[in-house]
Formats: C-alpha cells, structure tokens, sequence
C-alpha cells in the first residue's frame, strides 16, 4: 500500500490537464486499478486480517479520492486564470462607440435659430397648441370677419377654441403677465388646412417680439440683418412693403438665393431673392390690447422653421421631414 501511495503521489504532480488526471483515476480506482488487485487479496486472509486490511484500503481510497479531486479543482482554476489572462480587457482603450440616434432636422434648426437671438439678449417662451380665438386673431387686431382670416385656412375645435395658425398668441400672453420691455422669441408647432410639397398641416414657427421704449424700424432690421448673416452666411437681405394685421408699417424679408447666388433660377424664380420672413413694428391696437404705456414700441417678426432648414440644407420636398425615412434623417447625425 505505501508502494501504491508512493506511486500515486509522484504520478499526480506530473499532471497538467484534466484527460491525464481521468486516466490516472482509471490507473488507481478503476475496475482493473491497484486498488482492485489489493481488494482481491483479502479472499484468503482471516476475518480479523480482512478487517485490518479493509480498513487500511479504504484509507487509501480515500486520500487518492481526495488528492485528485484537489488537483481537478487546480487544474480548472489554472485553466480559468489562462483564460482570462488571454482576454483580459484593457481598460484604458476607448470604447466602441455604438449606433446613436441624433437630433432631428427640425430639432437642429430650432436649436441653432434659438442660440442665435440667445446671444442677441432674446429670452425663449413657449405657449399653447390650442388656443383661444381670442388670443390667435382678435387681440392681434384681426376681429371677426377682418379679411386677414381668410390668409389662414384655421382648424377649429369649436366657435372659441382652435389650433393656432401661428406662435403670436405666446406674444400676447407674455405681455399681459409682464411689463415692458419684453424681448423673446416663441418657436413651436402651428397648424394649418394646407398640404402640398412646400406646405404641410402642421409645421414651425418662430416668432419674435421686442418691445421697449424707442424701439424704431431700424432696430428691427439690425436684428434680423444680423440674424440672417448668421444663419445662412454672408448673405445680402432686403426688406419690401407688406402687410400684416398686427404690424405696421409691415415688410417682407428677403435673402439673396443661396441656390444661385443670386444670378436667377427656378428655385427665387430668377429673381435672384427667397422670401424668408415677415416683419413689423407692433400696431399701436395690439399694445393698447395689452395696457402697455403709449411711450412703448416694439418689433415683431416670424419665421417658419422648415422652410429655414430646407434652404439651409437644399431640401426640395417637406414631407421628408415627417416620413421617418432613416436614409434621410441619418444625413443629419453629428454636431448638435
């Protein structure tokens, strides 16, 4: 038996891997092992040397039992701590980045026109989808059967509620919760009973509002002169005679074609200028409405947003912006 042991214990440090250790089992403990031989030995001993012997066989058993099952655990741990010192991850490499979304074209011009009046000393306001009759046209000085509602193809919800066809309503209720001077711009979704491939039913819209005393026409287009040069690049701006209810004198704003630079072309109708927004001084009705002093004047201008981005962005049809069309959007991940 210490012959047995002796071999056993010399074998089981030699072993490196478990295939090797299985045989060794095999050697010692299996059907044709040493341990089997010794048992076969004890047919002819008497019953007291039988138990003598049984007991020390069964010692054995057990300590081989034993040792290898420590040395399969060893092993594993060994082969474990292989494995992980071969994958080991280096933590200090930069990650993988994954596939992140991004803001949406519309998203990213509101923001970029939003940072703009920010650095001009412009706050940003928000108001109400549905709004009131009341604050969407009457105190915008366009009364019942004023022909300027016919300009706006309205959705009403009932003789008083509608959705705004414009951000103006958010003009009025600033004013009627703060004195002057107010200055702020008012981006948001309007609606309106339009569709085509420039026109869609719901769209954006900023509108502006500055209001002060001594605020003159020239105020106005410095601002949006300067507005204008940021967003599109150096570009030349005029400013036409027009006609709004709540603004007067009103004007139209003009850019010089950024398609053609404004050598004429399908897109300005070779007039070498695009129509970008419209603008005025607030009509003295629309403050008196408010209760502001007569000694206030202001500016107030609107913009629709997608309009901007398809200018900027050469976007021939509006219905790409609410089709989803990854193609389309994925033109648009990066910067913002």
């Amino acid at each position: 038996m210490d012959s047995i042991k002796k071999e056993f214990d010399e074998s089981l440090e030699k072993i490196n891997d478990h295939e090797s250790l299985k045989q060794l089992k095999a050697r010692f403990l299996g059907k044709k092992g040493a341990l089997r031989e010794l048992f076969k030995q004890m047919a002819s001993m008497d019953p007291q040397q039988k138990k003598e012997f049984g007991q020390r066989i069964n010692a054995l058993k057990e300590y081989i039992e034993t040792r290898i099952k420590e040395k399969q655990q060893e092993i594993s741990r060994k082969i474990k701590e292989e494995s992980l010192r071969l994958e080991r991850i280096d933590v200090t490499l930069p990650s993988r980045l994954g596939n992140f979304g991004s803001l949406h074209p519309i998203t990213r011009t509101i923001i970029e026109i939003e940072d703009i009046f920010r650095s001009m000393g412009f706050d940003v306001e928000s108001g109400f989808e549905v709004e009131y009759d009341l604050y969407n046209f009457e105190m915008l000085n366009i009364p019942k059967e004023h022909p300027a509602r016919d300009m706006q193809d309205t959705f009403y919800i009932d003789d008083a509620m509608l959705l705004r066809t414009h951000t103006s309503p958010t003009q009025i209720r600033v004013m009627e919760k703060k004195k002057p001077p107010v200055m702020f711009i008012s981006p948001g979704k309007v609606y309106r009973r339009d569709s085509d491939i420039t026109h869609s039913p719901m769209f954006h819209q900023v509108e502006g509002l500055l209001v002060d005393k001594g605020i003159r026409f020239s105020d106005l287009k410095g601002v949006l002169s300067g507005f204008l040069k940021r967003f599109f690049g150096d570009v030349p701006v005029r400013f036409r005679p027009s006609y709004f209810p709540f603004t007067e004198p009103s004007a139209e704003v003009d850019i010089g074609c950024i398609i053609c630079g404004g050598k004429g072309c399908r897109v300005c109708s070779n007039t070498g200028y695009l129509e970008v927004l419209g603008c005025g001084m607030v009509h003295p009705n629309v403050l008196k409405g408010v209760n502001y002093p007569d000694e206030y004047t202001g500016f107030a201008f609107g913009l629709g947003v997608e309009r901007f981005a398809m200018l900027k962005h050469s976007i021939d049809n509006i219905k790409l912006f609410f089709e989803n069309d990854i193609r389309f959007l994925r033109q648009f991940q990066g910067g913002l």
